[in-house]
């Protein structure tokens, strides 16, 4: 046995153990991590099978964006883990048998891929690496398509900001750029008054009164 083929062995024990701590992990956190851990060791895998582009996409895409978004999701949720888990071995037969028939498919698609005598080995004229290859076969063959693709992308980011900048009547906000532009005239307005402010009398409307009285 050569080093890759027990690095390749390794790296599947660990993805399978993490695999199966994803859906057995009682804390959606550790399940969370352990999936992090099973797309490590998927990378790992591909590496060795030659397919660089695909192991950093894994991590940069889904080790580095989306489970750092489902940790924040899962942390910042109130979730009653209890009553997510209430029929859970009452299901556990149907999920185990649609486990196996989907890994028995699988398996049978894949079984040419273990038969090492029918593999044919790569040929490569260019003698390139991977990434290369797919690199200089998106950027002269596939161009036009790749650019439509970033235009749809960046329509969909505006987009979503967009959605996100919409004023709401029960929400109450803050504009920093105008607190920014405040002035000090703005907030505060000096008012002059006279130092002595005379009382107003009061026997004036008295003396008025007891007069009506008199004449009554």
């Amino acid at each position: 046995m050569d080093t890759t083929t027990a690095l390749f062995y390794v790296f599947s024990a660990v993805l399978l153990f993490a695999g199966f701590r994803v859906i057995t992990a009682r804390s959606p956190v550790h399940a969370a991590l352990y999936l992090v851990l099973a797309f490590f060791n998927a990378s790992c895998v591909w590496m060795l099978l030659q397919a660089e582009f695909l192991a950093i996409s894994l991590v940069l895409v889904y080790v580095g964006a989306v489970m750092v978004l489902f940790l924040f999701v899962v942390m910042m949720l109130d979730i009653n883990i209890d009553l997510l888990r209430q029929g859970f071995w009452k299901h556990f037969p149907v999920a185990g048998v649609v486990g196996a028939v989907i890994a028995l498919e699988m398996a049978w698609v894949l079984q040419r891929g273990f038969q090492v005598a029918t593999v044919k080995p790569m040929t490569n004229p260019n003698n390139l690496p991977n990434s290369k290859l797919l690199g200089v076969e998106i950027y002269t063959h596939y161009l036009y398509p790749l650019q439509i693709a970033a235009v749809l992308l960046l329509v969909g980011i505006i987009a979503a900001i967009a959605l996100t900048l919409r004023r709401r009547k029960d929400v109450k906000g803050q504009n920093p750029g105008e607190q920014v532009r405040a002035r000090a005239a703005d907030r505060v307005r000096i008012v002059k008054m006279a130092p002595v402010i005379e009382a107003p009398s009061v026997a004036a409307p008295a003396a008025d009164a007891n007069a009506s009285k008199g004449q009554a």
